[in-house]
């Protein structure tokens, strides 16, 4: 059928993009993940940004551009960028310092021409951890940007 069609087509599109990703991102600290249709990029807290800032890390933005590479290349893909914090401080404070995160690398995305219609981002502060945030190597697991990769819909 057409639709089966369009899924092939598009499995095979977000695959070559996800190995492309793994290729560049290879020794970065970055996790990538596939799920279904979807390309999950998680970027540690101690490779993005300093503690309580959202000014990217000069180390960070050569893992970035290896992303706007591949984005550039891969242009039928929308960018879901998310931010996170550990559990430290005020929800109120988590919850604006994972916004900015999430907007500095959008941003950043912008500024290397990927086009703004492509890009969302969104801060969830210390909500979805992915680690104990009682230990210091958990709360630094939970500092993140998460960038999902989704195909557009046709």
């Amino acid at each position: 059928s057409r639709r089966q069609r369009q899924m092939c087509i598009r499995d095979s599109y977000m695959d070559r993009q996800e190995a492309k990703l793994r290729a560049r991102l290879e020794g970065t600290g970055v996790g990538v993940q596939r799920v279904g249709d979807s390309i999950k990029l998680i970027m540690p807290g101690n490779i993005t940004f300093d503690t309580g800032s959202s000014a990217i890390q000069g180390g960070f933005t050569s893992v970035l551009d290896s992303v706007v590479m591949v984005a550039k290349e891969f242009d039928k893909t929308l960018m879901q960028i998310n931010g996170y914090t550990d559990s430290t401080g005020s929800f109120q404070t988590n919850q604006s310092l994972s916004e900015q995160r999430a907007g500095s690398v959008a941003r950043y995305f912008m500024n290397q021409g990927i086009p703004a219609s492509r890009i969302r981002s969104t801060g969830y502060g210390p909500r979805d951890p992915i680690a104990d945030n009682s230990t210091a190597s958990g709360r630094s697991q939970n500092r993140r940007v998460e960038i999902e990769m989704l195909p557009m819909q046709q």
